[in-house]
């Protein structure tokens, strides 16, 4: 499959990405344009799913973006890797298990470069390491067309979660590589989209 990479070293603002990976959704509904795997970072965004409700918004002051992902309210902020897609699951398999499957693979293949063992919880989406969680992901499909994607934490502030309940679920229970490893460590974008695209082309 023809999937572009795209890698964004400076971040990008969540509206901006939302209005590229919508287009390139639409050019796929047209058979126009190749499928995308887009690497970023955003500024800190709080972003709220189809399922969210206030009562999740702990600090009222915080901006909420409205978005048509699955899930609840999220936060993505610096030190955190983004990775979004647009695939035509009417070219694979018209499976959404199997791609969330092979997404959840991805991030767990990812993170044992690093010795973190993620893991996945039967109840709640996303990886999880020593029941705290490490990655999210979100997305929605339309004709076929699935987009949105996952998160990483990588170094992130941990603590601007605390203004949410994260996906619905307790504030405190999340980690980052960083945490975990007690140290920086330095990610390559590469290995993550190399990681990505053989999991999601076995689809």
């Amino acid at each position: 499959m023809n999937i572009e990479v795209k890698i964004s070293k400076r971040r990008i603002s969540y509206k901006t990405a939302m209005k590229f990976i919508n287009n390139r959704v639409e050019q796929q509904k047209s058979g126009k344009g190749r499928e995308l795997l887009w690497i970023l970072e955003h500024p800190t965004t709080y972003t709220a799913g189809i399922r969210s409700n206030n009562k999740e918004i702990l600090d009222k002051k915080i901006k909420i973006f409205k978005t048509n992902r699955g899930g609840k309210i999220t936060l993505h902020n610096p030190g955190q890797k983004i990775i979004y897609f647009v695939l035509n699951l009417n070219n694979r398999k018209r499976d959404i298990r199997k791609l969330i499957s092979s997404i959840e693979k991805s991030i767990i293949e990812f993170l044992s470069i690093y010795k973190i063992k993620g893991e996945k919880d039967d109840k709640n989406i996303g990886i999880w390491v020593k029941k705290r969680k490490i990655a999210a992901i979100g997305l929605r499909i339309s004709k076929w067309i699935a987009f949105h994607g996952c998160s990483i934490n990588i170094e992130n502030d941990l603590d601007q979660y605390k203004k949410i309940i994260p996906c619905g679920l307790d504030n405190t229970k999340v980690t980052s590589i960083l945490k975990e490893k007690h140290k920086s460590i330095k990610i390559e974008d590469k290995k993550i989209a190399n990681i990505f695209l053989k999991n999601i082309n076995s689809i």
